[in-house]
């Protein structure tokens, strides 16, 4: 069974940095693609960035582009998401989800088959 734990949300001030992890466990991590995605509540879910199996290929939502960085350590298992001049508008939920599909790489969401818990990220002004 496919487990992912995200961690390192929390409270930051505007133009603030933190760094969301989150570990994989439950099967070959290294072929899949993972996500990175957002939710504040009364809105729709959120692309926020992408990375392939390789961690070569990468994609991001027009909003986080050139601020947000996505990476990932296959030998650990785990994807990263460094967010650096946040602003209140990035205060959301964020989850990490993997691909259905091996050697796959997609933006939506409904191609990801598994979801962590969900870190909350407050950006205060």
């Amino acid at each position: 069974q496919v487990q992912l734990i995200e961690s390192g949300g929390g409270l930051v001030q505007a133009g603030g940095s933190l760094r969301l992890s989150c570990a994989a466990s439950g099967r070959s991590f290294r072929y899949y693609a993972m996500g990175w995605f957002r939710q504040d509540p009364g809105k729709e879910r959120q692309f926020v960035a992408a990375i392939d199996w390789t961690g070569t290929g990468t994609s991001y939502g027009d909003s986080v582009k050139g601020r947000f960085t996505i990476s990932r350590d296959n030998a650990k298992e785990t994807v990263y998401l460094r967010m650096n001049s946040l602003k209140p508008e990035d205060t959301a939920v964020y989850y990490c989800a993997a691909d259905r599909i091996q050697f796959h790489f997609t933006r939506n969401d409904y191609d990801y088959g598994y979801w962590g818990q969900g870190t909350q990220v407050t950006v205060s002004s």
